[in-house]
């Protein structure tokens, strides 16, 4: 299996945040400020499909050396906070 490059996890966790903005600032409203329903469901679902694939590719990281311990922790974690990814956007970048 080739380890996933830290580009392509970088990438993925932009993604990931992108889809959380939209879900917590976009889809949310809607739903509960205009009781339209479907926003969440498919915003939610390519969300939570990011986040897997993220988790999935730090764990691959992980296992195959590619990762420090400590770089996994901090990317999983930014994923849990609103504009985290961003935030930790230049550490990624530079390697």
């Amino acid at each position: 299996m080739a380890k996933p490059s830290l580009e392509k996890i970088r990438l993925v966790a932009l993604t990931e945040g992108v889809s959380f903005l939209l879900l917590l600032f976009i889809a949310m409203p809607l739903k509960y400020l205009a009781d339209i329903h479907l926003p969440v469901k498919v915003i939610g679902w390519a969300h939570g499909f990011l986040f897997v694939l993220l988790c999935g590719l730090l764990f691959f990281a992980l296992i195959s050396g590619a990762m420090r311990f400590s770089r996994a922790v901090l990317i999983f974690i930014s994923s849990l906070i609103p504009f985290g990814p961003f935030m930790i956007n230049h550490k990624l970048k530079q390697g």
